[in-house]
């Protein structure tokens, strides 16, 4: 395993680390002991961080990972989690003093810490970036104990700009950035680098077209977002697919197929792609079996893709993917 400094924190983490949505719910069946066998294998393999959210399961995500960390009491395990999307309507107001501090007493409490490694505004209300009281209370928050460090997720490459050039104690930006989704590296990460704030590099399998396994005639269950956020019913629809309409992702994937490098399936080609840029400091994949999770991890091990491979990836990117969502997000 690969590991990297996030940002200016403490914390030096798995450049493959975990990402715990799948296992709250909202991805089909999930099974609770399978997951807690993930997670057991996450850590056995060198994984040493978790992102998670109070809203993954309503808190069964967090109480997973609270449970694991009794069970590898001996093992450092820092965790991530969010805070903002138990507001019935996303308001830049309802980020107030009262909501901020219930929300992240209910993670305290699911997680069983007296304070949270790393908290993240979880996909605000663009105005929230640019409203300092917001991250006036969050320092109060810090300075009370109650967290480590804070950063934000968001959906836009502007938000992030405007997250870390507006707000200095900001630590870490959680970004949608895969093989459809080139965006970030044109101007953001140049700025976090210079500001050494970490990136976590969110959805890298586009929701799972990057695997490979994805057909015209696949079927998602009617609790799974990939069946009913398509168009943004319920969320952000770049959630979802990264919001690239399902048939030109299929197109696309067929393409990267065939530049696929020898001795690397697809999702560790997308998840290696990821980790070829040195201002992200993780990538956080899901899994749901400790096989899928042993796939994930093997990506740290294998070997850079070569310029060549890197050019055809852009070029893939600019035929099928660029027109749908580079100006959206």
């Amino acid at each position: 395993m690969e590991y990297r400094q996030l940002g200016r924190t403490d914390m030096r983490v798995s450049t493959v680390s975990f990402g715990a949505w799948a296992i709250g719910g909202t991805w089909g069946e999930v099974d609770d002991e399978q997951s807690i066998a993930a997670l057991h294998r996450a850590i056995d393999l060198g994984v040493n961080f978790i992102d998670t959210a109070d809203v993954y399961g309503d808190g069964r995500s967090e109480r997973l990972i609270a449970r694991l960390r009794r069970e590898r009491a001996s093992d450092t395990i820092y965790v991530a989690t969010k805070a903002g999307r138990r507001l019935p309507k996303q308001v830049p107001e309802g980020y107030n003093r009262a909501n901020l501090t219930s929300w992240i007493e209910r993670s305290l409490k699911n997680l069983e810490v007296e304070a949270l490694d790393l908290l993240q505004l979880h996909c605000p209300p663009t105005a929230v970036y640019d409203m300092p009281e917001v991250f006036g209370i969050l320092d109060d928050l810090v300075a009370a104990g109650k967290l480590r460090y804070y950063g934000v997720s968001v959906e836009k490459v502007d938000e992030a700009m405007t997250a870390i050039t507006h707000n200095p104690n900001v630590q870490s930006v959680q970004i949608i950035f895969n093989m459809f989704r080139l965006k970030p590296i044109e101007k953001f990460f140049a700025e976090a680098k210079a500001r050494e704030v970490g990136i976590l590099a969110r959805v890298p399998l586009a929701s799972g077209l990057l695997t490979g396994k994805m057909t015209t005639a696949s079927i998602f269950a009617a609790d799974d977002h990939r069946a009913f956020n398509r168009e943004g019913a319920s969320f952000d629809k770049g959630e979802t697919f990264s919001g690239v309409p399902y048939e030109i992702g299929l197109q696309a994937v067929e393409e990267l197929k065939r530049i696929l490098p020898a001795g690397m399936t697809m999702p560790q080609f997308a998840l290696r792609w990821i980790l070829m840029f040195d201002a992200v400091t993780c990538t956080i994949p899901g899994a749901k079996t400790t096989q899928q999770e042993e796939d994930n991890v093997a990506t740290a091990e294998l070997p850079d893709l070569t310029p060549q491979v890197m050019q055809q990836v852009q070029a893939i990117y600019d035929k099928y993917i660029k027109q749908h969502v580079h100006a959206q997000w």
